[in-house]
C-alpha cells in the first residue's frame, strides 16, 4: 500500500540531486581552493562570486584586513574555476588608518592593464599632517599618474599582486614626496569594469600546447587606450 500524501507522506531529499564542487582562485594565488559550492548542475556555477581574505588564500597574518572577490567563469569535473573581480578593505583596518591631524584624500582612476582589464582603483591617501585643498588636488593628479603608468605596463595578476604587496601604493607615496610627505598609501578598493584577455584553464600540458600555438598566430594586439576619466574624489 503506498504511503499517503501530505504530512505523514514520505519526505524527498532535497540536497541529493545536487553535488559538492571546488571553488578555486586564479592562477596568480595558485590555483587555491577558495571554498566549496553547492549545485544539482555545474552550469548554474557560472557567474557566482565567492569572498575569501589573502591570510586564507596564502597563510600570511599581515594581509588578513584584505578581502579578495572571485567569480566563476568556467567549471572542470569537480572543480570551479575563477577569475578576479575586485577586493576590498576591512572599514575598521581603514579607520586605524585615518587619525587626527592628518588629512585623507580619497581617489577614483579607472585604468586599462596590459592584457586589457578596465579597472576602477581607490587609493587612499593619508598625509603626516593638514595639508591645503590646493595641495590635495596636486597630490590626487599625481597618484592617478602614477597609478596608470603602473597598470599599462603591467599584466592583471601584477598589478594585484603590486596591489596587494603594497608596491603600487609605495609608488605613489614616492612621487608625492614633492608635493608633501605622505603617511600612506593604501589601495582601498579595486573593481574590475570590463574583462580582457582572460587566460583559458586547460586540463593537460597538451592543450596548453595547442593553445601557444594558436597564440602566437594572432596578430598583435593593439595599443591599450587611454581611460577616459580624470582624477576625481571618491564617492561611496
Amino acid at each position: 500500500m503506498a504511503a499517503p500524501r501530505g504530512r505523514g507522506g514520505p519526505k524527498k531529499d532535497k540536497w541529493k540531486s545536487k553535488s559538492w564542487y571546488n571553488v578555486m582562485a586564479p592562477d596568480m594565488f595558485d590555483r587555491a581552493k577558495v571554498s566549496e559550492a553547492l549545485a544539482d548542475e555545474p552550469e548554474k556555477l557560472i557567474g557566482r562570486v565567492a569572498e575569501v581574505t589573502v591570510q586564507d588564500l596564502t597563510g600570511d597574518f599581515a594581509k588578513m584586513h584584505i578581502k579578495m572577490s572571485f567569480k566563476i567563469i568556467d567549471v572542470r569535473g569537480s572543480d570551479a574555476h575563477t577569475t578576479f573581480v575586485g577586493h576590498d578593505m576591512a572599514s575598521d583596518y581603514v579607520r586605524r588608518m585615518t587619525r587626527r591631524k592628518r588629512t585623507k584624500t580619497d581617489l577614483i582612476v579607472d585604468a586599462y592593464t596590459r592584457d586589457k582589464f578596465l579597472l576602477r582603483i581607490k587609493p587612499l591617501i593619508i598625509s603626516e599632517r593638514r595639508i591645503k585643498s590646493s595641495q590635495q588636488t596636486a597630490i590626487r593628479k599625481k597618484v592617478y599618474d602614477v597609478i596608470n603608468n603602473y597598470t599599462r605596463t603591467r599584466s592583471l595578476n601584477e598589478v594585484v599582486k603590486g596591489i596587494i604587496g603594497g608596491q603600487m601604493g609605495r609608488e605613489a607615496a614616492v612621487a608625492c614626496k614633492v608635493i608633501q610627505p605622505m603617511q600612506r598609501v593604501e589601495i582601498r578598493k579595486t573593481e574590475v569594469l570590463r574583462q580582457g584577455d582572460i587566460v583559458h584553464v586547460y586540463e593537460d600540458e597538451h592543450e596548453e600546447e595547442e593553445a601557444a600555438e594558436v597564440v602566437e598566430e594572432k596578430p598583435v594586439a593593439e595599443e591599450v587606450p587611454e581611460p577616459p576619466v580624470a582624477p576625481e574624489e571618491a564617492k561611496e
